[in-house]
């Protein structure tokens, strides 16, 4: 049977309803079977679901007032979405979709960020890094296509930070979570970006409260795609595109795509 492409990107979109048309914009203009955004920040009934669809999208999102949300556009019809994580504490169902689309399951994530190493919300991250391994070993096989995605609040090495030595302390740099990060993937997946690039510094995002970040390259590779290895063998492109984050009203992330042959 021939193999199709597959491409499918990750945005963390920080407010869907004010960076819709930078979205629209990109779905036109790059055409991805699917699109995984992160923290959208608005309730379900506020969710801009028509303008999407409009242009020929299916939509599966999760969401609150503010803070969180996740979502899923594809151009065909999921044959399942499910929500949050299923091990009986709190579902987090906000930060969490996971859809199946020409049959490879695909986890969309928007990952605490974990606020301060000493405080409660950075033990919770850890927590939750622990559940998110868990979760795979309940609902997927590392030897069967599936795809990891989303903003995973950790850049893993050096490389994918500037000025490393700086951060040692900061909480998605810090040795506990990316370890703990280093232990997810260990069950069976593989960073696509980074096996087809092994030493690109490329980050995909850089923080509002500086500035220049974006001209001096001072950022952080947090976005991940990571699939596992029958699926990471056929990737045959990964990149970033640093247009959206350079164009007027942006969010402080942007895009990063991959293709697969499925």
């Amino acid at each position: 049977m021939r193999r199709r492409p597959l491409k499918v990107a990750t945005f963390n979109v920080n407010s869907i309803r004010k960076r819709l048309p930078t979205v629209l914009r990109w779905l036109d203009r790059q055409g991805p079977d699917v699109l995984c955004l992160q923290e959208t920040k608005v309730q379900d009934t506020d969710f801009p679901l028509l303008e999407l669809t409009a242009v020929g999208y299916q939509v599966a999102f999760r969401g609150m007032k503010a803070y969180n949300g996740v979502a899923v556009l594809s151009r065909t019809v999921p044959e399942s979405v499910d929500y949050g994580l299923d091990d009986g504490a709190a579902p987090d169902e906000e930060r969490l979709i996971c859809t199946t689309i020409r049959g490879v399951p695909i986890i969309n994530t928007y990952v605490p960020q974990g606020f301060k190493i000493d405080s409660p919300k950075y033990t919770y991250k850890l927590e939750w890094f622990r559940r998110l391994r868990a979760y795979f070993a309940r609902h997927l096989s590392p030897t069967k296509p599936a795809i990891w995605c989303g903003d995973l609040n950790v850049a893993p090495e050096p490389l994918d930070v500037h000025a490393p030595e700086k951060h040692l302390t900061h909480v998605c740099f810090h040795e506990a979570v990316r370890r703990a990060y280093k232990e997810t993937i260990s069950w069976g997946f593989t960073d696509v970006f980074r096996k087809l690039h092994p030493n690109r510094q490329q980050y995909t995002f850089w923080d509002y409260r500086q500035p220049s970040s974006v001209k001096a390259n001072k950022g952080w590779r947090i976005d991940q795609i990571l699939a596992t290895a029958p699926l990471a063998v056929q990737c045959r492109r990964a990149d970033v595109d640093l247009a959206p984050r350079k164009a007027a009203n942006p969010s402080d992330h942007t895009f990063l795509w991959a293709e697969f042959l499925v």
